[in-house]
């Protein structure tokens, strides 16, 4: 039976309401900060589409257009009746600043206490990253996305491996200068965002880019958008024979 399911978040972010209805509402700026590539017609009963490679991850339809207001798109619905939806409610506040209401609700299915919790923490993750992309890259449009995953052998593994990547010792702690550097790669210097545990999220600002490093359930993720010309295939290379590191 499918579960009835409703999250909710809100977040300030530093900047006004028409530049965060870029970033949430147009193809290039959601794909400045959230994964994958999207597209999004820009109309009550558009088509959006995300996608990662060659395959249709999710397919939706927008339900609200009211530019600089509110956006809702309901995704398609399963065979077995579960589905998403999403809203955004953006309020203008002082000092060029807007308030992002933003719900997350529809139908899960029987794994739905699990499934819920791993929504609500990682929902949070992204709105993190939205409001440091206006923070730090307001205007600036991803030349590249990666988005890779594989298998982890242990949050233990994890944390050794990533903490090499960034030149730690240790766990990473938010506001702690460090260099990324993985074979294949020239190193960036940078700073930790935040780190969220358990199920752990870890975001690096390097001058031109932005890392979510993410891993639970088995699986480590690898996330960047870079805002500066970059050779892709070279850096998907770098971050496939990471991940490897980190796997069984």
């Amino acid at each position: 039976m499918p579960h009835e399911f409703e999250i909710r978040h809100e977040i300030p972010l530093d900047a006004a309401p028409d530049v965060v209805w870029r970033a949430i509402a147009e193809g290039p700026g959601i794909d400045s900060w959230f994964m994958g590539r999207t597209e999004l017609e820009p109309r009550v009963g558009g088509r959006g589409t995300q996608t990662f490679g060659e395959d249709v991850a999710t397919e939706s339809v927008v339900t609200a257009w009211e530019p600089g207001r509110r956006l809702a798109h309901r995704g398609v619905e399963n065979p077995d009746g579960t589905f998403m939806a999403f809203e955004y409610l953006l309020e203008a506040r002082g000092s060029g600043s807007t308030v992002l209401r933003f719900v997350h609700s529809g139908f899960l299915g029987d794994d739905w206490e699990s499934e819920y919790d791993d929504l609500e923490r990682g929902d949070l993750q992204y709105l993190y990253k939205l409001a440091v992309y206006l923070r730090h890259f307001p205007g600036r449009i991803s030349a590249h996305n990666l988005f890779l995953t594989g298998p982890c052998a242990s949050e233990e593994r994890f944390w050794a491996a990533l903490g090499a990547a960034l030149g730690v010792a240790g766990r990473p702690v938010a506001g702690e200068k460090v260099t990324v550097a993985v074979e294949g790669r020239s190193p960036e210097p940078g700073v930790v965002e935040w780190v969220t545990a358990p199920g752990t999220f870890v975001a690096v600002r390097t001058d031109d880019g932005l890392y979510m490093f993410v891993q639970g359930r088995g699986m480590a993720v690898v996330e960047h958008h870079a805002y500066a010309p970059v050779d892709g295939e070279a850096l998907e290379a770098a971050w496939t024979h990471w991940l490897a590191t980190v796997s069984p």
